[in-house]
């Protein structure tokens, strides 16, 4: 990705008093030379120790904060990739004895683009007041949300999506589903990856979606509590707390959250149907309304336990219980060859979707020796579970020609078990170079059962069930190094993967194959305004149990969505080459050839009548050449801009029901986020994403885009923050969208209440001094999300 045409290297150093004693908790800040702009922050240890990471090659000034001292400005320092040691700080007693605690006020902008990632800051956003994690989402750079809520970054799709190291395991409009039931308020930060090393999980071709939760930094005893109101047509409603204490060896967190939101979905649907040997030629036109009612409580608690200096221990558990009643209306009006009228009826589909979901994380990190560089080793041991209950009644009423009414009522019902064992091992080698190796393992155990009843009697031929069994086994090694003005990154990855789905009536499909992936990464330093980097990789994405599962979710009278059991992995091969000017303006240029792409399509029924199927099938070939700009830029000492500029051709080659695809498109996604600070403590952000036509498969996207803005502030001596603001102020995100094959067309048009004004409150109480959070990696990352596919 763009960002991996910077290196990362270390500045390092110690605090203590005048006197020489070790100062422990002082808040040691880097800034970049030329601006002062702070770029990372940690805490100094027992022994007054700290580590800061920034890009190599950069100018830096490093300053020290803490209660009983004056404040601290070093001198500026260059950083060489094989990091800096500063000279011992000494700090001076302050002599304004009045001072209770030094405060760290700055903000973080609400995108970073670091060495390896873009960052969404979230966390101090007024935007994200009352949102939900899929709206977040969507105004990152380079994130766009096709047809059936499928999220793609850069034009791509086969994302993997990870929530605290722990992917989800759902596809499609359930993953859309999970991530409206998460709130925003509950977000930390998300980062996105395009090119992750060898240490990531195979899956997910498109690059990482790795979505960070709050955890609470203050030391001693303290908490949050937060509520939010939003009223677009329908109110929305968002209430949490989260309580924390911490100590030099323990701490313990908790969080829970609260949504109560209401809301629409109209959709007007035009399908243009071709004559075949059962029919003639026909057209309809449909609209429908969903009113939906979600509901959702959400939490995680966990300890963190410091064995010893150098072993830590850790325990996690999250749940997500969400409720959704969905009711459908909708009228259809058929013609026939001619354009004349033809049946004419209306339906109402009644849904209530119960998700109960949870999952559990062990943890543990041991370090060989004191020294940061020191050999170490990761353990993480996850399991979770997903359940699924869909009950449904849908009643359909004809009256031209008037005949009697039918209702299909069902019960779905879905259990999904994910457990996966990771090891991490990292070894200084000489030569400034780093061996890094692991092993994964992942089991994956699903059971579907579908029971349809029509007009109160059994339905045999829609009732079935569906069991999917998934082990990966997994193991890496990846070198890295840094000569002059040069690093490096080369790993080797290899996954081999067992399958086994059952599906009633048809024989058992069992798979077996191992796949190598090869990725490695360049970066050249060539003065102190310009570097340069390339990276290349080989990807899979394997299909999920829900895109493999063959029963059928009815989604009004017209339609419904059902797996495709034929389905296979897709693979990618990427090369990206990327130009860093001035430490922070980054031009990207990439090309990634896909083979067997999955992609969503929507076609008439293979049982024939007017019903039309929405599933996943595998073309031919995917060629996606991408260009990405970004431009943070401070325009004065009030206005900062953050702009991204994604341009992207994808082109699509296939076959599918009687139709060659060989289509492309020249597409952008354009994102400007304006941060203002004004006068009396208020700061507000504006921002702005516009998405042009594109294509993905089958499908051609008309252009849309979004204005949001918000502002808010600090009250009640800081503990409290007011904020306001208003999503989709223009209402031009609705979505228009068209579907062309041979004998086929449909095209519909979605919009959603998403025009939402939100006033939101948050407080916190008890100790305010913070302290460095431990980092480290989970271990169910990208296989959650691989079994759930997207």
């Amino acid at each position: 990705m763009a960002g991996q045409a910077q290196s990362r290297s270390t500045l390092s150093g110690t605090v203590s008093s005048a006197a020489g004693v070790p100062v422990e908790f002082a808040t040691v800040t880097l800034h970049r030379a030329t601006d002062s702009v702070a770029v990372k922050s940690e805490l100094s240890d027992e022994q007054g120790r700290f580590q800061l990471e920034a890009a190599a090659g950069g100018s830096y000034r490093v300053s020290v904060a803490q209660v009983g001292f004056a404040w601290y400005w070093s001198p500026v320092y260059a950083l060489p990739v094989a990091g800096l040691a500063v000279p011992a700080i000494r700090l001076a007693t302050s002599q304004a004895t009045t001072l209770k605690e030094v405060t760290v006020t700055a903000r973080k902008p609400l995108f970073e683009h670091l060495a390896d990632r873009t960052v969404v800051n979230v966390a101090d956003s007024p935007l994200t007041a009352g949102a939900t994690t899929l709206e977040v989402l969507t105004r990152a750079p380079g994130v766009t949300l096709a047809g059936d809520d499928i999220l793609a970054l850069r034009g791509r799709l086969g994302l993997l999506v990870v929530i605290d190291g722990k992917r989800v395991p759902l596809t499609g409009t359930e993953l859309a589903d999970y991530l409206r039931a998460l709130p925003a308020e509950q977000l930390q930060s998300i980062d996105l990856i395009t090119n992750p090393p060898a240490q990531y999980d195979a899956q997910g071709g498109a690059g990482v979606i790795d979505i960070h939760l709050k955890k609470d930094q203050r030391l001693g005893t303290n908490g949050s509590a937060n509520a939010s109101y939003g009223r677009g047509e329908y109110g929305k409603f968002v209430g949490g707390f989260g309580l924390n204490h911490r100590r030099k060896r323990l701490n313990l967190y908790g969080n829970y959250a609260y949504t109560d939101r209401h809301g629409f979905v109209r959709v007007d649907f035009n399908r243009q149907f071709g004559a075949t040997a059962l029919l003639p030629a026909a057209s309809s036109v449909q609209a429908n309304e969903q009113l939906s009612w979600l509901r959702s409580h959400s939490g995680k608690v966990g300890l963190d336990l410091t064995l010893s200096k150098r072993t830590q221990l850790g325990v996690s558990v999250t749940a997500l219980a969400s409720q959704t009643t969905n009711t459908t209306t909708n009228q259809t009006q058929l013609y026939n060859a001619a354009g004349e009228a033809a049946d004419h009826y209306s339906a109402a589909v009644a849904q209530d979707i119960n998700r109960p979901n949870g999952s559990a994380n062990l943890n543990l990190r041991h370090a060989f020796a004191d020294s940061a560089t020191a050999a170490a080793l990761t353990a993480d041991a996850d399991y979770a579970r997903y359940h699924t209950t869909r009950l449904m009644a849908l009643n359909t009423y004809f009256d031209a020609p008037a005949r009697p009414s039918t209702l299909l009522t069902g019960d779905q019902r879905n259990n999904l078990s994910i457990g996966a064992a990771k090891v991490d091992f990292s070894l200084p080698l000489p030569h400034r170079t780093r061996l890094e190796t692991g092993a994964k393992v992942t089991r994956v155990q699903t059971d579907n059962d579908a029971v349809f009843w029509f007009n109160g009697a059994f339905s045999p031929a829609l009732s079935s069930s569906f069991q999917y069994r998934e082990n990966v086994n997994a193991a890496y090694v990846s070198l890295k190094g840094a000569a002059a003005q040069t690093t490096w990154q080369a790993g080797l990855r290899a996954e081999q993967t067992n399958t086994q789905a059952d599906f009633t009536g048809e024989a058992s499909r069992e798979r077996h194959y191992l796949n190598l992936f090869p990725s490695a990464t360049v970066q050249r330093t060539l003065s102190t305004r310009h570097a340069l980097g390339l990276a290349v990789a080989r990807r899979i994405d394997r299909p999920n149990y829900a895109q493999l599962n063959p029963l059928r979710a009815y989604l009004d009278a017209t339609s419904y969505s059902a797996g495709n059991p034929d389905l296979v992995a897709q693979t990618s091969y990427s090369v990206e080459l990327t130009h860093t000017y001035r430490q922070k303006f980054i031009s990207a240029l990439a090309y990634a050839r896909t083979d067997q792409p999955i992609v969503n399509v929507v076609l008439p029924a293979p049982d024939g009548g007017r019903l039309v199927v929405n599933r996943n099938v595998n073309l031919s070939t995917l060629h996606n050449y991408s260009l990405t700009l970004t431009a943070p830029l401070e325009l004065s000492k009030w206005w900062t801009l953050y702009a991204n500029g994604t341009f992207y051709y994808a082109r699509y080659v296939g076959y599918l029901a009687g139709t060659a695809l060989d289509r492309g498109q020249l597409a952008c996604t354009l994102t400007a986020n304006n941060s203002f600070t004004m006068p009396g403590g208020w700061s507000v952000d504006v921002n702005g994403l516009y998405e042009s036509r594109e294509v993905y498969g089958f499908e051609v996207i008309r252009p849309r885009g979004q204005v949001s803005a918000g502002l808010q502030k600090s009250i009640w001596k800081k503990q409290g923050t007011l904020r306001l603001n208003a999503a989709d102020i223009f209402y031009t995100t609705p979505l228009r969208i068209t579907s062309t094959y041979a004998g086929f067309t449909e095209t519909f048009f979605t919009r959603q209440d998403s025009r939402v004004v939100t006033a939101a409150l948050t407080y916190r109480f008890g100790s305010s001094k913070v302290t460095a959070a431990r980092k480290r990696a989970a271990g169910a990352d990208e296989e959650l999300r691989r079994a759930a596919g997207q």
